[in-house]
């Protein structure tokens, strides 16, 4: 009996031990001490952030214009020749680098210490995304409000707020006529008419303003505490454009003129194809969201042994499926616009904002009930939004704290400080002239600097920590090693792709404009002082490494690009990067 008793209480003793290293505590430890990095609640989380971010406005107010300028389905050839030799490959290459480093954009160039000022660079560009997109969204706010009410204010000319020039399309033959202008551009909700110039700012405007602080506040507490929230935002911000897009589209395809419209989106002419190149490789470099920093911090979220190769197949396909279905919800519609009004397709399909905030609402005011697809159309345009924006702050947020470690503990203090500030520069864009500075900021930000930095990304991995070393870093984690595509692609195709496109960049840039008004020279001088202040912070940074380490030249160069776990044998002489097979193994 005794024998028994004991064993009972030895199998509850084992019980208890048991689950006491089951359950787990409010913070977890390594062996050394140190505070475990959290981790996606739910995988689920992690997928639907990644395509909440990289699903954007871009998705439906770009993609599916270019698509019907440049050949209709012609333009796909090019466009998913460079999605497969590129845009895969850097997706799948940031998620990788991400997830086994576990830092954020500036962290994991611990893996090669010279090349961390890509990482501020990119950090610095997702923070000046922040200062013009999330005006985009505060617009959308506006036009959502301006929606609850029984005839949608831009359907006439009889608003308090229209001029002289306003009139409708029964008299304005074109959109693009500079002398006249319908209901809906004049609702342009930044007034710029009362402005002269980006010298000429005035005031922000209170309803902005208000929209954008409402925007503010819906960043800071999606972010505040981390994935443990922002995680679940995104089960509402990334599924609802789906939902509407869907519904939008069932409801188009029902207008007159609707099939007109997506016989011209998806018209093949395969004469179009020597012109289409570039704008299919400038489309794949920014719509996938590659080189702002978002996938690395993401990723970096992720349990270790997470498959980050069918994340980057499945995420970067939904991507591209995304902007070819949303092709149909819009020319749907441009379809039905160009029927009604008895105008060249051509003079209504634009792209950018004047699609979303003109054309789109021009069409919704005609419809039975145009106050209900007005709030759902919006809506969409709200959740496309707000979780992209999430995803640049991330970064930012992300980036800073894992290099400035004692940030750790006051991370909710830290996002309100860069919410906050993006809100007082954002103040600029919601003037009268504010249109100006979003202009100048669009052109500047995120264009020639991000194909910078993602060059310099890929130059780092694929040839100084090296692709064999990379790729025994993802069989570490997934347990097979990527096949010789992908790194063929990551060590040749990817980088002189990229290199190609900066070229290009550099060859074909033209100064901003907007409409008629061309920016004075001071202006641009401040718009390539900011692409610039990103892209010098990669000599800046590995002019500085090379000071800072002891030694020689030859023994800081020798430190400053081998990675920190291997500094040790630097010490012993054995530096991989010094000899030949590291260069030519693939």
């Amino acid at each position: 009996y005794t024998c028994i008793k004991n064993l009972i209480l030895h199998k509850r003793n084992i019980k208890k031990t048991f689950l006491f290293f089951l359950t787990p505590t409010p913070t977890q430890t390594n062996p050394s001490g140190e505070e475990e990095r959290e981790t996606w609640g739910k995988k689920i989380d992690f997928l639907l952030s990644v395509i909440g971010f990289a699903v954007d406005l871009a998705n439906v107010w770009r993609f599916p214009y270019l698509c019907y300028k440049n050949g209709g389905g012609a333009f796909l050839v090019p466009y998913l020749f460079f999605m497969v030799i590129a845009g895969m490959p850097l997706f799948y290459m940031e998620l990788a680098l991400g997830q086994y480093n576990r830092e954020g954009a500036a962290g994991v160039w611990k893996i090669c210490p010279i090349f961390k000022g890509v990482g501020f660079t990119v950090i610095l560009i997702s923070l000046y995304v922040g200062f013009y997109y999330n005006v985009i969204i505060s617009w959308a706010m506006f036009y959502l409000f301006s929606s609850f009410t029984g005839e949608l204010p831009w359907v006439h000319c009889n608003n308090t707020w229209n001029s002289p020039n306003c009139s409708d399309w029964a008299d304005n033959g074109s959109v693009s006529d500079i002398y006249k202008a319908t209901p809906a551009q004049e609702r342009a909700v930044l007034h710029i008419q009362d402005s002269n110039g980006i010298d000429d700012l005035g005031r922000p405007r209170w309803q902005l303003t208000s929209c954008l602080a409402v925007v503010i506040v819906l960043l800071y507490f999606s972010l505040w505490k981390g994935v443990k929230t922002s995680g679940k935002v995104v089960w509402i911000t990334a599924t609802m454009p789906y939902v509407v897009l869907t519904v939008l589209l069932l409801r188009g395809v029902t207008l007159p003129g609707a099939i007109d419209g997506i016989k011209a989106y998806l018209s093949v002419d395969f004469l179009r194809l020597c012109d289409v190149w570039i704008e299919a490789a400038t489309q794949i470099c920014f719509s996938l969201g590659v080189g702002f920093g978002v996938l690395i911090a993401f990723s970096s979220y992720n349990k270790f042994s997470n498959n980050c190769y069918r994340d980057a197949i499945i995420t970067s396909s939904i991507n591209s499926l995304t902007s070819f279905f949303s092709g149909f919800v819009v020319f749907s519609f441009l379809g039905y616009m160009s029927q009604k009004h008895n105008v060249a397709l051509d003079k209504v399909a634009r792209d950018g904002a004047g699609l979303v905030f003109v054309i789109y609402p021009e069409a919704i005011a005609t419809l039975p009930g145009s106050s209900i697809w007005a709030v759902i159309f919006f809506i969409m345009l709200l959740t496309l939004g707000i979780d992209s924006a999430m995803g640049g702050m991330e970064s930012v947020i992300t980036g800073l704290i894992d290099e400035f470690k004692f940030l750790h503990k006051h991370r909710e203090l830290f996002t309100l400080f860069i919410v906050v500030a993006t809100f007082l520069i954002s103040l600029f864009c919601v003037t009268n002239g504010g249109m100006y500075v979003f202009t100048l900021l669009d052109h500047f930000a995120a264009g020639t600097s991000i194909l910078f930095g993602v060059l310099i990304e890929a130059i780092g991995i694929a040839w100084f920590y090296g692709v064999d070393r990379f790729s025994d870093d993802i069989e570490e984690m997934i347990g097979h090693r990527p096949g010789r595509y992908w790194r063929l692609c990551w060590k040749f195709v990817s980088p002189c792709f990229l290199l190609f496109m900066v070229v290009v960049s550099f060859a074909t840039f033209n100064p901003p404009n907007y409409g008629s008004y061309m920016f004075p020279a001071w202006a641009n001088m401040l718009g390539w002082c900011l692409a610039m202040s990103s892209m010098t912070m990669v000599p800046l940074y590995a002019i500085y490494k090379l000071c800072t380490l002891p030694g020689k030249f030859c023994d800081r160069l020798a430190y400053a690009i081998t990675p920190e776990t291997e500094h040790h044998l630097v010490d012993n002489g054995e530096v991989r990067q010094f000899t030949l097979h590291h260069w030519l193994v693939v």
